[in-house]
């Protein structure tokens, strides 16, 4: 249990998906690229090999180019079938539920939330989940801006009726950060559960009561074909 601070506590919470609420992103990849009989870092450097690359991504977190578009441009990158290409690519991805804990103590609190996620797909968030823990869930390829470009903070932000100067935002990838923190709102790199939640309980003011760590076994992604995601 970590204790509250003594500061003006923010008011309200911004948080990734992928890499914060559940297990590393980039682990995932390297083990889709061991079943594939890939390279480790096979996926990350097809991610940044070029403006092709670069494209697909856009037009898949955007949501401006359909997901087979993207299955099929990165599968020839890579040189791996497409078909069902985004769930091979996600699927090592597990729910970290220290930090879905403490979003539930967050929102319990009376702390408005917002989730802040560069699309992956349509199927890859369960929908439940994201309602139980969410007043709002902002999805890149639902609203057509991604991170880390200035709007989409903002559409979240006014989305909970906040100010940027009362909000944090959660993202593991520090590139994200830089232009939330230029709009006022403080950011948090997630890189480790335990420093994650003592910080969030400062800013808040709060305690934040977790479970023990445990091994995470629950799939990240959404495995029904509802779209629950578009």
């Amino acid at each position: 249990m970590t204790a509250p601070s003594t500061t003006r506590p923010r008011r309200a919470l911004l948080i990734d998906y992928g890499g914060v609420l559940t297990t590393n992103v980039y682990q995932a990849f390297q083990e889709f690229a061991t079943r594939e009989g890939l390279a480790a870092d096979a996926v990350v450097a097809a991610l940044y090999s070029g403006p092709a690359a670069r494209q697909l991504l856009i037009g898949l977190e955007e949501g401006t180019a359909p997901e087979t578009d993207f299955e099929r441009g990165f599968g020839k990158l890579l040189g791996v079938e497409p078909e069902g290409l985004i769930k091979r690519l996600v699927h090592g991805m597990r729910l970290d539920h220290r930090m879905i804990d403490a979003v539930r103590a967050v929102r319990r609190a009376g702390v408005p939330t917002a989730l802040v996620s560069n699309s992956w797909g349509t199927d890859f968030y369960p929908a439940d989940l994201l309602a139980e823990l969410f007043d709002e869930v902002v999805i890149s390829g639902r609203v057509g801006m991604r991170k880390p470009s200035r709007e989409i903070y903002l559409h979240a932000v006014r989305a909970l009726g906040q100010e940027p100067r009362d909000c944090v935002f959660v993202d593991d990838l520090a590139r994200n950060l830089r232009a939330a923190a230029e709009l006022g709102i403080a950011t948090l790199h997630h890189t480790d559960a335990d420093a994650t939640i003592c910080e969030m309980a400062r800013l808040f003011g709060i305690e934040i009561a977790t479970a023990d760590a445990e091994d995470p076994e629950e799939p990240a992604a959404d495995d029904q074909d509802s779209g629950s995601a578009a």
